[in-house]
C-alpha cells in the first residue's frame, strides 16, 4: 500500500455546533453583500491586499495538487489600456450579434455594453490563465488534472478574500481571450480562464435589481 509522507492535521480552534452554525452563518451573510461592480474610482488599493488575496488562491485545492493556475497582476497604465483596446474590439462582435439573440437577451437586464472603461480605470487587472502542463515543482511539464475545475475554485477564494478585504470586483471574459497571452507575455499553452477588475466603487456606482435575485435554497440544493 502506497504511504506517502504527510504532517498530522491541524485541528481547527475548538467549537460548539452552535458557534460553526454561527460562523457559517455569519460568512455566508458577509458573502451575499458581494455583488459585481461595473463602476469603479480610480483610488489605488494596496498591493499587500492583491498579494493576500492570490496567496489564498494558490492554496485551493487542484487535481493532484498541481496548482494549475498563473495570475498576471496588471497595474501599469499601458497595460490595462491595451486589454481594454482588445477586449472592446471583441466585445462590439459579441454584442454586434455575435453572441446571439438568446445569450444577449439573458444579459440585457444588466444593462452592459461593449464600452469597458473599468478595464483602465479599476486599479488592478488580475488575470487568470490555467495551465495545461506544469506540475508540483517549477520546471515539470508534467500533465495537469481538473484544470477549469480547479482554477475555478482558486478563483472563488480570490473573490472571497478581496470580498473581505472591503474591495469590489468584476468577473469579465471577453471571447476570445487570446490577446490576454500576448499582453501578459504568457506561453500560448496557457489558456486565459477570466480577468478579475478589482477596486473600489466610485461613488456612483449601483447594482441591476436583476442582479440582486438569488434563487431560494431550495431550487439550489437538495438532500438526500
Amino acid at each position: 500500500m502506497n504511504d506517502p509522507a504527510a504532517v498530522p492535521w491541524r485541528p481547527y480552534p475548538d467549537m460548539t455546533d452552535a458557534d460553526r452554525v454561527a460562523r457559517a452563518t455569519a460568512f455566508m451573510e458577509d458573502l451575499r453583500l458581494r455583488h459585481s461592480c461595473r463602476t469603479f474610482a480610480d483610488t489605488p488599493v494596496p498591493r499587500a491586499v492583491i498579494e493576500a488575496a492570490v496567496r489564498a488562491a494558490g492554496s485551493a485545492p487542484s487535481g493532484a495538487n498541481h496548482q494549475p493556475w498563473h495570475f498576471a497582476l496588471v497595474s501599469s497604465p499601458e497595460a490595462k489600456a491595451a486589454i481594454r483596446v482588445s477586449a472592446e474590439e471583441e466585445e462590439r462582435r459579441f454584442y454586434g450579434g455575435g453572441g446571439g439573440t438568446e445569450w444577449l437577451g439573458a444579459i440585457a437586464p444588466l444593462g452592459t455594453t461593449a464600452d469597458k472603461p473599468y478595464l483602465e480605470i479599476a486599479p488592478w487587472l488580475i488575470v487568470v490563465f490555467g495551465q495545461r502542463r506544469g506540475g508540483p515543482n517549477p520546471d515539470d511539464r508534467l500533465p495537469n488534472y481538473y484544470v477549469t475545475e480547479s482554477v475555478g475554485i482558486a478563483c472563488g477564494m480570490l473573490l472571497a478574500t478581496l470580498h473581505q478585504a472591503g474591495v469590489a470586483t468584476l468577473v469579465h471574459t471577453p471571447n476570445p481571450m487570446r490577446f490576454l497571452n500576448r499582453i501578459c507575455v504568457r506561453p500560448e499553452d496557457e489558456k486565459p480562464i477570466m480577468l478579475i477588475a478589482a477596486g473600489h466603487p466610485a461613488p456612483d456606482a449601483t447594482i441591476p435589481t436583476h442582479a440582486l435575485h438569488r434563487k431560494p435554497l431550495d431550487q439550489i440544493a437538495s438532500w438526500l
